[in-house]
């Protein structure tokens, strides 16, 4: 292999990128624009929910209960119902989220010792949500009948037989940001590198200039990598840019080394564009490579990566199919050393697996480009 030829091969593949908007957009452009737009829109945090209140108490006691649900910043009450068909109203046209309904004599059944049922209705239709609601409301309607109970034993100052002291490591506030941003770089960046890299052999075969490459006493492997260097600077850059929004814009905190990412990228990178030059080889067509790159990296990448859903939740056989899904060791990494900070050691197996897959899918797209050209 000559360095000359292969930077000539490299040159002449910049040059071609530099002259095409529609590379230069694809490269730069459209992943600040997908970060950007999954970044504000995906967000797994529940809070605001919008709450109908129906109390028919109206009690200072009453108001009391209902002052810890809109004082935890987890409900919000856009209407104070007059009736239970209110209630009902408001939850089937979507207005509310959640309503809360408050019986009658409720501090007087209090003040006598009763158990006092309160009503909570929960809009089913997004179990998601309502399964988060129906937390907050079993915590602070828990929280009050303690507070109740101490209060009227007489045991308000005294401290309790055993205290739980409960600490959230690496994601304290438990935004769903810090873990949603890491994941989108590696979801955007495994999609964007093989859509990149799909369009070069295909493209010249299209313009009829492969024959003249073919022509030429390049070897396969210098005609190979000298396609590949230009994306790799490509995929550093948007990477860092990446990183840099993450950090800048969505406040995701980076605890980790910043040499070790950038090391671990470009193994991800390698498999990632080799993936796309491997679909380039074998389609022949830019329209036809691009649908393919799309397709074979967007919902793998999506749906089996762990990025938004828990690998440990899916089937045993579909848990099988991740671990050759490459951007499911990428997104371990980012959210390794985004937010816990930790170092090659602890991230070997993934760096591994990376590895491994970057070589297979070069080996693959090498035998198939000395096939095409026989």
């Amino acid at each position: 292999m000559r360095i000359a030829r292969l930077w000539a091969v490299a040159r002449k593949e910049a040059i071609q990128i530099r002259r095409d908007p529609r590379s230069l957009g694809m490269a730069f452009g459209i992943p600040m624009l997908l970060l950007f737009l999954y970044g504000y829109a995906l967000s797994l945090d529940v809070d605001h929910l919008r709450t109908i209140v129906y109390d028919q108490d109206r009690t200072a006691i009453s108001r009391d209960f209902l002052k810890g649900f809109t004082e935890s910043g987890y409900f919000t009450v856009v209407a104070i119902a007059q009736n239970y068909r209110e209630v009902e109203w408001a939850l089937d046209s979507g207005r509310a989220q959640v309503g809360l309904v408050i019986p009658r004599n409720f501090a007087r059944d209090l003040d006598l010792g009763r158990r006092v049922p309160v009503q909570a209705l929960l809009d089913g239709s997004d179990s998601n949500t309502a399964t988060i609601a129906l937390a907050y409301l079993e915590g602070i309607s828990g929280r009050y009948s303690d507070r109740l109970v101490s209060e009227r034993a007489g045991q308000a100052c005294r401290e309790p037989p055993v205290e739980s002291r409960l600490r959230v490591w690496y994601n304290p506030e438990l935004v769903s940001k810090n873990y949603i941003v890491p994941g989108l770089i590696a979801v955007i960046m495994m999609v964007i590198a093989a859509l990149l890299t799909s369009l070069t052999v295909a493209r010249e075969w299209e313009r009829g200039t492969m024959e003249q490459l073919i022509a030429t006493p390049l070897r396969v492997p210098e005609l190979i990598l000298g396609k590949l260097l230009p994306y790799f600077a490509i995929g550093l850059i948007d990477v860092a840019l990446a990183v840099l929004a993450g950090t800048l814009v969505f406040r995701v905190p980076f605890r980790g080394s910043v040499t070790l990412l950038l090391g671990l990228s470009l193994i991800f990178l390698w498999g990632a564009l080799s993936l796309g030059l491997w679909i380039s080889i074998q389609t022949r067509s830019q329209l036809v490579a691009s649908q393919v790159a799309v397709t074979a990296t967007f919902l793998p990448a999506f749906l089996l990566s762990g990025f938004v859903f828990d690998i440990g939740n899916m089937p045993g056989w579909l848990q099988a199919i991740t671990h050759v899904v490459p951007a499911r060791y990428f997104v371990t990494i980012l959210k390794g050393i985004f937010l816990k900070g930790i170092g090659l050691r602890a991230l070997g197996v993934e760096a591994a697996f990376l590895t491994l897959f970057a070589l297979l899918v070069t080996v693959a797209a090498k035998r198939t480009f000395r096939k095409s050209l026989e």
